[in-house]
């Protein structure tokens, strides 16, 4: 018997407000990424793709559907080792990092929440892990660029050591030229660890680069589902699909490292 998909989302509808201002802001989505693999979920802004994530977290609130992981629903209120094993690394590391907290604090507040030993060598561990030196730990985020704040970021991701990472559009507020270097890193922890990523993002490059297969959404429904391979190759067969390729006509592959 095969092994269940590491992270399912069956039929999933998300609605904000009520009466006139009710926004079905995503509607009867499914998809299924297996252990070691990714997904990218992609659109323009507003398709919904980002509320997909923050509903598998318990960010936003589910009207419908449900979310599996390894096989089992998850309940309304997510526990934590849901939080052990689901991690979320954010689009803006400009926000997501308390800004009067050290690198330090940041990373040892959920080892100490979850209890694990050795939280030095931990600490120090985890941000060897992304590129970054022990000496990083005593700064504040506002002494780091923003490419090394993306790099605490994920540090703080993976240092619960999850089975599952969802990542939304994590270098779309970096330079271009720092771009390249997070998603090899992200590349090369997903190889080692195997890890299993949900990535969001609107550019078709980044998720042909990343991603084994790909969810196309517009205005919170799916619209097509690719293998890889198939952006390049032009094989997709909604308009939809096709007006986003043009948009992002004449796109190449980050180099790998």
């Amino acid at each position: 018997m095969s092994a269940p998909p590491r992270i399912e989302v069956e039929n999933l509808s998300v609605v904000f407000g009520e009466g006139a201002r009710r926004v079905l802001a995503v509607d009867s989505v499914s998809c299924r990424v297996e252990p070691g693999a990714s997904c990218g979920l992609v659109g323009e802004s507003g398709s919904g793709k980002s509320t997909v994530l923050r509903a598998i977290c318990g960010l936003a609130p589910i009207a419908g559907g449900r979310v599996l992981l390894d096989g089992q629903p998850l309940e309304r209120r997510r526990s934590k080792a849901f939080t052990r094993q689901v991690q979320m690394v954010f689009q803006d590391p400009y926000g997501s990092l308390h800004p009067r907290h050290t690198i330090d604090r940041i990373l040892s507040e959920p080892l100490a929440i979850h209890r694990f030993p050795r939280t030095d060598h931990r600490v120090t561990q985890a941000l060897s892990d992304v590129g970054l030196d022990p000496a990083f730990r005593f700064r504040l985020p506002h002494q780091l660029s923003g490419g090394q704040r993306q790099r605490v970021a994920i540090a703080r991701a993976l240092i619960l050591e999850p089975t599952v990472v969802l990542l939304d559009e994590p270098t779309s507020a970096l330079d271009a030229s720092i771009q390249a270097e997070i998603l090899n890193l992200l590349s090369r922890l997903r190889r080692e660890r195997a890890l299993t990523y949900l990535f969001v993002s609107h550019d078709l490059a980044v998720i042909d680069h990343m991603c084994d297969r790909l969810l196309v959404m517009q205005g919170g429904r799916a619209v097509e589902e690719l293998g890889k391979g198939a952006l390049a190759s032009g094989d997709v067969s909604s308009d939809y699909t096709r007006t986003l390729m043009k948009a992002s006509a004449g796109f190449v592959r980050p180099a790998a490292v």
